[in-house]
């Protein structure tokens, strides 16, 4: 398993507290730190089977001064999460193909 974790973030500490209280200790990866590729963006996007802006901050700043909207493309809403790391939702866990967005932190016991 593998965790998309911004340790700033508090529903993404508490997702990983919520994880780790069950004996699970996956992988951190500090998305901030280590930006997803365009690549990993869509697979990200089919293991959660959603549209692009599910998976995205669209309060952030950057969203509007990007010139994105809600309708925006999926391909643009992606180009624009590799661009800038900050406007992915966190956390997301991977397991198994699929993954889960930790907002709330349960809905990621789905993939336990």
């Amino acid at each position: 398993m593998i965790l998309w974790h911004n340790p700033r973030c508090s529903k993404s500490r508490e997702t990983l507290a919520l994880l780790e209280s069950n004996g699970v200790h996956p992988k951190i990866r500090k998305y901030l730190e280590d930006a997803p590729s365009l690549a990993e963006l869509k697979e990200a996007q089919n293991a959660l089977g959603c549209a692009a802006i599910d998976m995205m901050r669209p309060k952030e700043a950057s969203f509007a001064e990007m010139g994105l909207s809600k309708t925006s493309e999926d391909s643009a809403l992606l180009q624009a999460m590799a661009n800038q790391p900050k406007l992915i939702e966190r956390p997301i866990l991977f397991a198994k193909g699929k993954a889960a967005i930790g907002r709330p932190p349960q809905n990621v016991l789905a993939l336990l």
